[in-house]
């Protein structure tokens, strides 16, 4: 009786088999063509980083060029290297304002997640609003606040208003609420360790990987962020990359040349962006084993 019916399950799967991946082809497709809509625009700016000024015009759009070393050393000493000093200051926005603003996230998240005290679901309330908030409405009040404490200008403009990030709030209250035991904070407390400690030493390390997507969340937030510098600074030596760019845009209508760097500076500047995936895609990788082990 079991025999016939393993066979009788071994020739139900068979049947079952050639139509499996006929179901799947759909959304195969689906995932494939999203795939290609968003790596189509990279593929061309890398291609595009290789042409010349008039191959830029004149050929096809995907074919390779033969000006990419070129590019690349115009775009180095043009203006005495301004565009490094614009990716440095990008990396100040980006790295010192991420790094702030994930410790930030981390306290606020973990006080709302295991701390209980009044008016603590009204502030989660609130934090929760500030996600709903377009930045270009709070770009304008943030400038009149800094210019009057006289911050405006300095790079100080850009990295205060991004210290707070409502979403990251959010973010870490869900993962300290999810990677932080009662129990473990209980025990420390019992044996006698400070809450400072308790968080620097327990919750921190508990939290990793979450703070981890949070960090990049806002590294690449702000990296992108064009808005904002737009707005504070008056002093090109103090430019990100991307209001760098918008300013070889609008010397490009007068010079075609600055086209080819300005796709130059494009593909560089993402460079920066893949980097950090890569070195911190491990701690994801650690994270859904982590998880898969607990179910």
């Amino acid at each position: 009786m079991t025999a016939v019916t393993r066979t009788g399950d071994r020739q139900f799967r068979h049947r079952k088999r050639p139509g499996a991946p006929r179901g799947r082809r759909l959304p195969l497709i689906v995932l494939l063509l999203g795939a290609l809509y968003c790596l189509a625009p990279v593929i061309w700016v890398v291609i595009a980083s290789s042409k010349t000024s008039r191959e830029l015009f004149t050929t096809f759009s995907f074919a390779p060029g033969s000006g990419f070393f070129d590019n690349l050393a115009n775009l180095s000493t043009y203006a005495d290297g301004q565009f490094w000093r614009w990716g440095l200051n990008s990396l100040l926005y980006a790295g010192l304002g991420a790094t702030l603003s994930t410790l930030v996230s981390a306290m606020a998240g973990y006080a709302l997640a295991k701390f209980r005290f009044r008016g603590r679901q009204l502030l989660f309330s609130v934090i929760l609003a500030g996600v709903l908030v377009p930045g270009i409405v709070l770009a304008v009040p943030q400038y009149l606040l800094l210019a009057a404490v006289g911050l405006a200008g300095t790079h100080w403009s850009v990295l205060l208003p991004v210290i707070i990030n409502p979403f990251g709030i959010f973010l870490c209250r869900v993962f300290a609420t999810a990677a932080v035991p009662q129990s473990t904070l209980e025990a420390a407390r019992l044996d006698g360790a400070g809450e400072l400690r308790i968080f620097a030493h327990i919750v921190l390390p508990m939290m990793t990987q979450g703070l981890v997507t949070v960090f990049l969340l806002q590294f690449v937030g702000i990296w992108n962020n064009f808005l904002l510098p737009f707005i504070m600074l008056s002093d090109q030596d103090k430019y990100p990359i991307t209001l760098g760019l918008y300013t070889f845009m609008g010397k490009g209508a007068g010079d075609g040349d600055l086209y080819s760097l300005v796709i130059m500076g494009s593909a560089v500047s993402v460079i920066p962006l893949i980097i950090l995936v890569l070195i911190l895609q491990r701690f994801w990788r650690a994270d859904l084993l982590a998880g898969g082990l607990k179910g």
